[in-house]
């Protein structure tokens, strides 16, 4: 019989590490092991009143586009440097996605994408953290910050989203979806690999534009089986949502994209191991990479006293 490769097949670098961190330590994710309907759609009810799934999409410039892949590589990179759970990431980056839907930020400025990819990630880690680490700890390639200029965008965050920080995450409805889907004890790689299909996700949607509740969906059914119709998809949604909150036409696009990521994967990893294509030709996708809209720069040191262009900084 011929073998269909799948994501469980494809132990690519960031995935390898996730499912270590996951299987290490079991609360890294920190999610409880029972929800019942009522509670789940209480996080639905919350989800919603953060105003996920706007009625107008943002729209970002290309330079925009570059710079927030430049954001969320910084991110994941010092999530893993610190040891951070997903969850502080993907807050982080919900907090950076919110504070553009509200205020414009020049996508040419890299020390204003950078400053406020630290503001989000500390507010983050502030929240979801047992420990945050002080300012100065954060590492940055080209740029170094003293801590009362993060402190003082770290309050603009605030300001931007009206102090309104307990965002819902992906991860809040993970063992409630997994446990639906499974009557028994599920597979011992379904979870790590969901965390895999949420963090690849990240770097393709406005996470202000999809309900959380929907990416967890969409990942625990790409983990399950990376290949459903629709007509299957229907079904197994209607099983894991009773209560009505997840809508087929929202967890279909997030569902596919995830598929269409994991063929993307699986083409370059047999290109990479074709013996005609040249390694220095051709490199794995890695979800923790540099974006490569990056380029390397001098350190510069920026306080908001001795720099002309923070005053521009909405």
């Amino acid at each position: 019989m011929e073998h269909n490769p799948s994501l469980s097949d494809l132990l690519c670098p960031e995935r390898e590490s996730i499912v270590r961190e996951v299987e290490d330590d079991g609360n890294f994710i920190n999610l409880p092991n029972f929800m019942d309907d009522e509670h789940v759609q209480m996080l639905a009810q919350r989800e919603i009143s953060f105003g996920f799934k706007k009625e107008e999409s943002l729209v970002l410039s290309n330079g925009m586009k570059c710079a927030r892949l430049d954001a969320i590589s910084w991110i994941l990179r010092n999530r893993e440097i610190f040891g951070f759970r997903f969850q502080t990431a993907y807050l982080s980056i919900t907090y950076f996605d919110r504070f553009l839907s509200k205020r414009s930020i020049d996508g040419e400025k890299k020390w204003a994408i950078h400053l406020l990819s630290a503001a989000c990630l500390s507010l983050a880690a502030k929240m979801e953290e047992l420990k945050a680490p002080l300012l100065p700890e954060f590492q940055f390639q080209e740029y170094s910050f003293e801590s009362k200029v993060i402190q003082r965008m770290e309050l603009l965050v605030l300001n931007a989203l009206e102090w309104r920080m307990s965002s819902i995450t992906p991860f809040a409805f993970l063992h409630y979806f997994i446990g639906r889907m499974f009557l028994e004890s599920p597979p011992h790689h379904i979870l790590p690999t969901t965390v895999h299909f949420i963090v690849a996700i990240i770097r393709e949607i406005n996470l202000t534009e999809h309900r959380p509740s929907v990416v967890a969906a969409a990942a625990t059914l790409a983990a399950l089986n990376e290949r459903l119709t629709r007509k299957a998809l229907e079904c197994k949604i209607n099983s894991v949502s009773p209560c009505g909150f997840l809508e087929i036409e929202d967890v279909v696009p997030c569902y596919n994209l995830m598929q269409k990521l994991q063929m993307e994967k699986l083409d370059s990893s047999k290109l990479i191991n074709s013996p005609e294509q040249s390694p220095s030709r051709i490199r794995p996708v890695n979800v923790l990479d540099n974006s490569s809209c990056s380029s390397g720069t001098k350190r510069k040191r920026l306080d908001f006293n001795n720099n002309d262009d923070q005053k521009s900084l909405p």
